[in-house]
């Protein structure tokens, strides 16, 4: 398959960037809480979401990169 580039590559570049903004925005909550905090807000799930999207990411970008 010379000369093609997987679509995973490109999920994964998706992936990479949804996560990276997911997880900033958690770490960002985490030095400015809301007035009201919702319900199990204590777990911070939008910094492992973004962690398990950015290693998601990572991996498909880096296995599906085109081979020069």
């Amino acid at each position: 398959m010379h000369g093609h580039t997987s679509i995973w590559f490109f999920s994964g570049i998706l992936l990479l960037a949804y996560g990276i903004l997911i997880m900033g925005t958690g770490i960002w909550e985490l030095s400015h809480p809301p007035a009201l905090e919702p319900v199990l807000w204590q777990l911070h799930a939008p910094i492992w979401w973004g962690g398990i999207m950015t290693a998601a990411g990572l991996f498909y970008t880096l296995r599906f990169r085109k081979h020069f």
